[in-house]
């Protein structure tokens, strides 16, 4: 949700690390694979974390912290309430999320001829439990946790390979961004959440696609040609 695109709006993308210290190829092609909405069902997983908060998510619009409802009432939590409640989620329960149906056996297709990267925005408390998750559903490829835009740090990534590159991801603020900074990525879109499609903002610069078995089709073709 829109509220993702910039959890963090006063500090900068995290530096790209080498390929290579992350155990990675620099021959071999690069794809860039987004956590919340892609692999994992975060909206699903925040809804019941504010649940248990006797809170409500209210799925009408593509913006998060203006879909925190406390029961009954009219209007949204206030935008710090919001933040919090997000800190507290990647704090304590983000490990509780559910996989998105089909991606761990898409990234596995995908991981056998090309080098795969996880780049999540998401709090630095979250790095620990959100590496073990992806770990237990079968997704052992490298973390990457980044702050703001994601352009700037798959750039830099990118430009490390000889290969082609993707990039996947639900928001369309970092597929522009990566679209704007590493022009010569392949950029898709996947929103997991059924709920969220009709309400996600689109752009005839990006692919969507929200299957997970014609994505990995799409992207092998992307970067294997």
């Amino acid at each position: 949700m829109a509220a993702r695109e910039q959890p963090f709006p006063s500090a900068r993308a995290a530096r790209s690390p080498a390929l290579r210290d992350l155990g990675l190829s620099t021959d071999r092609p690069l794809i860039v694979v987004d956590v919340d909405e892609v692999l994992g069902l975060f909206v699903q997983g925040f809804g019941d974390f504010l649940a248990e908060q006797g809170l409500d998510l209210r799925i009408e619009r593509y913006a998060l912290f203006e879909s925190i409802f406390r029961p009954e009432a009219t209007e949204p939590l206030s935008q710090a309430e919001g933040q919090a409640l997000y800190d507290a989620y990647f704090h304590t329960h983000c490990g509780r999320m559910e996989p998105v149906p089909g991606a761990a056996a898409a990234i596995a297709r995908l991981s056998r001829r090309a080098g795969v990267v996880f780049l999540s925005n998401a709090p630095a408390q979250a790095e620990t439990p959100r590496r073990d998750w992806l770990r237990r559903h079968g997704l052992v490829h490298p973390l990457i946790l980044n702050r703001g835009p994601k352009g700037p740090v798959t750039a830099g990534l990118v430009r490390q390979t000889r290969g082609r590159s993707a990039f996947i991801d639900d928001i369309l603020a970092n597929l522009d961004s990566v679209a704007d900074h590493a022009p010569a990525t392949a950029t898709f879109q996947h929103v997991a959440d059924k709920r969220l499609r009709p309400l996600a903002p689109t752009s005839d610069r990006h692919r969507r696609i929200d299957d997970w078995a014609e994505l990995a089709e799409a992207v092998e073709a992307a970067v294997l040609g």
